[in-house]
Parts: C-alpha cells; sequence; structure tokens
C-alpha cells in the first residue's frame, strides 16, 4: 500500500468538508473508493465529473483501476471549472 494525499478541490471540498486528506492505496480506484465509503452522499456524485491529477499528471479516460499510485504522492480532485 502507498500512502498519500488527496487533495479537494472546489464543489469536491465542499462536498468532503476538507481541503485534504491521506491516502492508503495501491490505485486510484482503491483511494476513490476509500473516499466514497468515507464521504457518501454529495461527494460521491461530484467525483462522477471530476477530473484527477497524480503528481501533477492528468489521469484522462485511463481506467482508474490500472493508474498506480506512488508513496508520498498526491491526487488532485478537480471539478469542472466554469468560465475557463
Amino acid at each position: 500500500m502507498a500512502a498519500g494525499t488527496i487533495r479537494f478541490w472546489a464543489a469536491a471540498k465542499a462536498a468532503a468538508g476538507t481541503g485534504e486528506e491521506p491516502y492508503s492505496a495501491e490505485t486510484l480506484a482503491e483511494a476513490l473508493d476509500a473516499v466514497r465509503a468515507q464521504h457518501p452522499g454529495e461527494l460521491v456524485r461530484v467525483l462522477q465529473r471530476c477530473s484527477f491529477l497524480i503528481d501533477g499528471d492528468p489521469v484522462g479516460t485511463r481506467d482508474h483501476g490500472t493508474v498506480r499510485l506512488a508513496e508520498g504522492g498526491t491526487v488532485e480532485v478537480l471539478p469542472p471549472f466554469a468560465g475557463g
């Protein structure tokens, strides 16, 4: 298991009630499953519209189960932003 930080931005931050929290997971899918279990409700809906950066690199359309997380890494949770 890798340990790192998940950072929530904008609507994701509001729905999570925090700007960041630790993760302990091997893949992005595992980390997001843990987030959904920790924050049921609005954050689950917000996550469906989010983009993700792993240590600054966009995940894009890759399957979250194949996106490996690094020890000490950072997952950025980015909801759609209005206005560009």
